[in-house]
């Protein structure tokens, strides 16, 4: 399912009603997305239908008749660091819309949590909406627009099957949290914190394609520990578990509708 204008209404609820064909991951770090890669054997594409002379990764590959694609930021040019936040990944979500056409676009990632909300190290969420925490706008209406509140596309029989925790996701572009981001968070009674859903959700609803998020508790945004810290003491074994989780989504996409979710 490719973007769609107004005049599209019948196309999309045609399109509802058919297998899913094409899934496009959405990921902003290559450790995240490295173990999604080597469980499904998919292969770098050396001429990107992305762009040419950009950093941005894709790979992609066949399950079964499912074409699966992940798409990462790829490394800055002057740090040699991932590209994380939510510029980079507004763009990626864009060209890979346009280019791939996915039925479904899925943001996996990891995430901080607070455990005051039943959130642990190592639990996937899948997100039920999205906000801004970082947009403050004191404006009436803008300040609305700040938040960008955005539902995640619904998944009831999948978060059944799965038995997955659910929650809210609250984006801003920093790894910390200011005391205002923390007020912000906690007025928008957010459990999950990262630097990209939000993003992607605003042109996926700009695109009129469907997204959910798959979200990996790295850190306790209440916890003990220092964010930056926790954050890298458990990414490899977060990003194990996102994968196990990842792999059942797909499995559990395969040969059904968007309806079927």
């Amino acid at each position: 399912m490719g973007p769609h204008g107004d005049g599209d209404i019948e196309k999309v609820e045609s399109e509802s009603h058919r297998p899913i064909s094409t899934v496009v991951f959405i990921i902003a770090m290559q450790a995240e997305a490295q173990p999604l890669v080597n469980k499904f054997g998919l292969s770098e594409t050396s001429d990107s239908p992305l762009g040419k002379g950009l950093p941005w990764v894709l790979y992609q590959g066949l399950h079964k008749d499912l074409r699966i694609y992940v798409v990462c930021p790829g490394k800055d040019a002057a740090l040699g660091i991932d590209s994380v936040g939510t510029v980079p990944a507004s763009l990626i979500t864009f060209a890979s819309i346009q280019a791939l056409q996915p039925d479904i676009l899925i943001n996996a990632g990891t995430c901080g949590a607070f455990k005051v909300k039943g959130a642990n190290i190592g639990d996937v969420f899948l997100v039920s909406d999205v906000v801004f925490h970082d947009r403050r706008i004191p404006i009436p209406m803008f300040d609305l627009y700040g938040v960008g509140l955005r539902q995640a596309f619904s998944t009831p029989n999948l978060l059944k099957e799965l038995n997955l925790k659910i929650g809210r996701l609250s984006t801003g572009d920093s790894l910390d949290m200011s005391t205002q981001d923390e007020s912000l968070i906690i007025a928008n009674d957010a459990t999950l914190k990262d630097m990209e859903g939000a993003a992607v959700a605003y042109v996926a609803e700009l695109l009129k394609v469907p997204v959910m998020f798959l979200k990996a508790v790295t850190d306790l945004i209440d916890g003990d520990k220092p964010a930056a810290e926790e954050f890298l003491q458990n990414l490899a074994v977060v990003t194990s578990a996102l994968e196990e989780t990842a792999t059942k989504v797909i499995n559990f996409i395969h040969g059904k509708t968007l309806s079927d979710l």
